[in-house]
């Protein structure tokens, strides 16, 4: 196994964590405990660069951004992860730059991408100008900035954006890098489309599950595990090829606490990231059940990226609970490491229903669902299942009761 198949990411967007300028970088290695406490091993930063507002306005990759320190400050919050086993992964924004990016200053033409009497800009956001990736110098740039913070100690890169980029334009990259290092992972943002394209044309590790975040709430909202289970079936053939980084939140999506209608179904999305194959992040606050909408509207992303407290015993005991939650299933994984590439088999789809195993030589894993308010059976091998988490047990025979939305994990040699 790679580094990165033992990799479970605690993810933080640090414009917000840290009060956009109140508190800098260092201060987030007083939360390199709550990361391992929770069993992660990872620390998922996002924009650290300088930029105009929220970070993905880029003005100066090889500067941090002064609201959140100091590459001195950087460099010594990466070594202090380092010393405690944790990796760190920086988000990468290359696919557009801000308009006080020195480029775009100069008039270097060359660099964007010509629009009318305007420079191509990204989804409609006029400050966020779309970089030329067919000039080679373009590519030079980006190869410089991975290069330059990779030898600083940085582990891990998020491509902000993936889907944007010419698929080739990875593989420039990627493949300069790693000629210099090559240990470093990159994950893509993908959210449609080609998802093996970006891994085996692209050069890219991985990218952003973005079709099983969907399918997970969207299923248990519609009490419809047929959903889930397709995109289960997408996921295998993923597998078959790469990791895909799951989750069930991020910086740029509603809360999972919030998406869901049915409070009780929190476990139920959980279980299904924390069991099948993938390499699982966590966005800070959702381990304590945070609630926030993602709006469609200038600063519609300010209630999922919030100001946090100075240190984890300052959150208080609320969704204490939630908390234990993820450190059972982390639990579990980290029990189970094979995970990381396992394909799930259905052995039960039914109307609210649905049992699947994992399975390779190292182990066995199976889990249950009921969707519903109502009691349902599932059906899964016979095997000496010995009971991990939830409030259900499957028997050796296979077979599982299931109250109302209830669910259930177990092991097996």
């Amino acid at each position: 196994m790679n580094w990165s198949d033992h990799a479970i990411w605690w993810h933080v967007y640090p414009l917000g964590f840290l009060g956009n300028g109140r508190r800098k970088l260092p201060d987030l290695a007083d939360w390199l405990d709550h990361l391992l406490t929770l069993g992660c091993n990872g620390l998922m930063l996002g924009p650290v660069f300088a930029a105009e507002s929220h970070g993905y306005d880029t003005t100066d990759h090889f500067r941090v951004d002064p609201r959140l320190g100091t590459e001195a400050d950087l460099v010594a919050l990466i070594d202090k992860a380092r010393s405690r086993g944790v990796r760190v992964m920086l988000d990468g924004v290359f696919n557009h730059v801000g308009r006080s990016y020195p480029q775009f200053r100069a008039g270097a033409a060359d660099w964007f991408v010509p629009a009318g009497d305007d420079f191509q800009v990204f989804e409609g956001h006029r400050n966020l100008v779309t970089l030329n990736h067919a000039n080679p110098a373009v590519a030079d740039q980006v190869a410089g900035v991975l290069d330059y913070w990779t030898s600083r100690g940085v582990d891990a890169w998020r491509l902000d954006a993936a889907y944007a980029v010419p698929v080739p334009f990875w593989r420039t990259v990627t493949d300069r890098v790693r000629a210099k290092h090559p240990g470093v992972w990159f994950s893509g943002e993908i959210i449609h489309g080609d998802y093996s394209a970006y891994v085996v044309e692209g050069g890219l590790d991985t990218v952003t599950q973005y079709e099983l975040w969907k399918a997970i709430w969207s299923s248990l909202n519609d009490t419809n595990p047929h959903e889930l289970a397709w995109a289960l079936t997408r996921h295998n053939e993923m597998l078959a090829t790469f990791a895909p980084q799951t989750f069930v939140g991020n910086h740029d999506v509603t809360r999972i606490a919030s998406r869901l209608t049915e409070p009780r179904h929190l476990p139920h999305a959980l279980a299904v990231l924390f069991t099948v194959g993938g390499v699982p992040s966590v966005y800070a606050g959702d381990e304590r059940g945070w609630r926030a909408v993602k709006q469609e509207r200038a600063g519609g992303d300010d209630a999922i990226r919030p100001e946090f407290p100075p240190a984890p015993d300052d959150l208080g005991t609320d969704g204490s609970e939630i908390q234990h939650l993820h450190q059972q299933l982390i639990g579990i994984r980290r029990r189970h490491p094979w995970l990381v590439r396992a394909t799930t088999e259905m052995h039960t789809l039914g109307d609210g229903v649905m049992a699947y195993t994992l399975m390779t030589e190292a182990g066995r894993l199976a889990v249950a669902l009921n969707f519903g308010g109502r009691r349902v059976a599932a059906k899964l091998p016979p095997a000496a299942w010995s009971h991990e988490a939830g409030d259900a047990t499957i028997d050796p025979s296979g077979a599982v009761d299931l109250p109302s939305l209830a669910w259930s994990i177990a092991s097996a040699p």
